[in-house]
């Protein structure tokens, strides 16, 4: 995969560029990872984005690319603090996904697992649109509802659903699911069944 920037986009010296411009670089861990990641989304997504979506997902790509290169370089610093924050938000969303499934993923741990203070990921999640907790809630839901939605799923129990999501408890997961979309996990895939023949 390669991707095609300005040099004068990103925020590193150009003579520091010139050494990782061109080159290989892994795209299996760390924030090459989440580049790559990214990346496979919006090629394999275009047309869930629209015009609007443009400078946000060039701030996010600019970031990302800025990140690895100065990761590559041991230079950091160079790098403006908005975009280390970014960054480091999208890690931490990239790892809050990744462990969905452990009912012991909370702010505590997450910060613990990126070397930051809890209130520090607290203060990052400000500029967000929910809070560190109520993003993952969110999320959970939300990987819940698609598994009941799918008809390859239909055989697994509600409640083993909800655990591997990170719901060890059913009756939480049921309050939880019922305030967020109104309708209990069970009728919702009734629903969602498909007609009998």
């Amino acid at each position: 995969m390669s991707v095609d920037v300005p040099r004068a986009r990103l925020p590193l010296p150009s003579d520091d560029l010139g050494r990782v411009i061109g080159h290989r670089m892994t795209g299996q861990e760390g924030i090459g990872a989440l580049l790559t990641a990214f990346l496979t989304t919006m090629v394999d997504n275009t047309r869930s984005f629209t015009a609007a979506d443009a400078p946000r997902l060039e701030t996010v790509l600019l970031d990302l690319l800025a990140t690895v290169f100065a990761n590559r370089l041991d230079s950091m610093h160079c790098l403006p603090a908005e975009s280390r924050r970014r960054t480091l938000t999208l890690r931490i969303r990239a790892f809050i996904q990744a462990n969905l499934h452990d009912p012991q993923l909370t702010p505590r741990t997450i910060a613990a697992a990126h070397h930051i203070s809890t209130s520090y990921l607290h203060l990052l999640f400000q500029h967000e649109e929910e809070t560190v907790a109520a993003w993952i809630r969110s999320q959970r839901l939300e990987r819940t509802l698609r598994a009941l939605a799918d008809p390859t799923m239909r055989a697994i129990p509600i409640h083993a659903i909800a655990a591997r999501s990170g719901f060890p408890r059913a009756a939480d997961f049921t309050r939880a699911f019922r305030r967020a979309y109104g309708v209990s996990p069970r009728d919702y895939r009734h629903q969602m069944a498909p007609p009998g023949p």
